[in-house]
C-alpha cells in the first residue's frame, strides 16, 4: 500500500458520520435552511458560503462581503474569512482547519472538529440563544489560599511523587550479574 493511499485511509478513519450529522443539523438550526438533499456535507461547505452565512448569523457582519460567483479563488477567499472571523469570535488558532482541508477534502473531520469548536465558543457570547453545538466549556474555578494553608501544604509528600518507604534495590539480582575477566 502506497504512502498516500495510507494517509488517506488514517484520515478517513478519523471521519464521524455521527458527529457530521450533528454538525449539519446545527449548521441547519442556526440559518433555518436544510442542505440541498442529495448533496454531500463536504460539497454543500466546500465553496465557504454556508459557513460565512453562519458566522454571520452568530455574530452579525463578521463577514460582510460573500462571494457566491467567480473561480476558485474567490470561492476559497470565502472559507478564509470564515476563517479569519471566526479566529475573531474566539475560537483557538490550533481548533481551525486549513483551506485546503476543506477545498481539497482532505480532512474534512478537522472541519467537523473545528465547526464543534465553534459551537462550543457560542456558549461565551451572551448575545447568542440559538441553539448549541458540543459541551458547554468549563468555567473558571479560581480559588484562593490563605498562607497558612499554603505552608501546611508544603510540608506534605504528594502520592504523585510516590513513596517507597525506606526500600531501597539492594539485594536485588536481575539474571547473572556482571563478570570481568582478566587474562584471557
Amino acid at each position: 500500500m502506497s504512502l498516500e493511499r495510507q494517509v488517506r485511509a488514517k484520515l478517513a478513519s478519523k471521519r464521524s458520520p455521527e458527529r457530521e450529522k450533528e454538525a449539519q443539523e446545527w449548521i441547519e438550526a442556526v440559518l433555518g435552511a436544510k442542505f440541498p438533499p442529495g448533496e454531500l456535507f463536504e460539497d454543500v461547505l466546500k465553496d465557504g458560503t454556508v459557513l460565512c452565512q453562519l458566522i454571520n448569523k452568530l455574530k452579525p457582519g463578521s463577514v460582510p462581503k460573500i462571494n457566491t460567483t467567480g473561480g476558485q479563488f474567490k470561492m476559497m477567499e470565502n472559507i478564509t474569512n470564515f476563517q479569519s472571523a471566526i479566529k475573531a469570535y474566539g475560537v483557538p488558532d490550533i481548533d481551525v482547519f486549513q483551506t485546503v482541508d476543506l477545498w481539497e477534502k482532505k480532512d474534512i473531520a478537522q472541519v467537523v472538529s473545528t465547526l464543534f469548536a465553534l459551537g462550543r465558543e457560542t456558549y461565551r457570547h451572551p448575545e447568542w440563544n440559538g441553539p448549541y453545538l458540543g459541551p458547554k466549556p468549563a468555567e473558571e474555578c479560581k480559588r484562593d489560599f490563605s498562607e497558612e494553608v499554603l505552608k501546611a501544604g508544603q510540608t506534605v509528600i504528594g502520592l504523585q511523587a510516590g513513596s517507597n518507604k525506606g526500600a531501597t534495590q539492594a539485594g536485588q539480582n536481575m539474571g547473572a550479574g556482571r563478570k570481568i575477566l582478566l587474562g584471557k
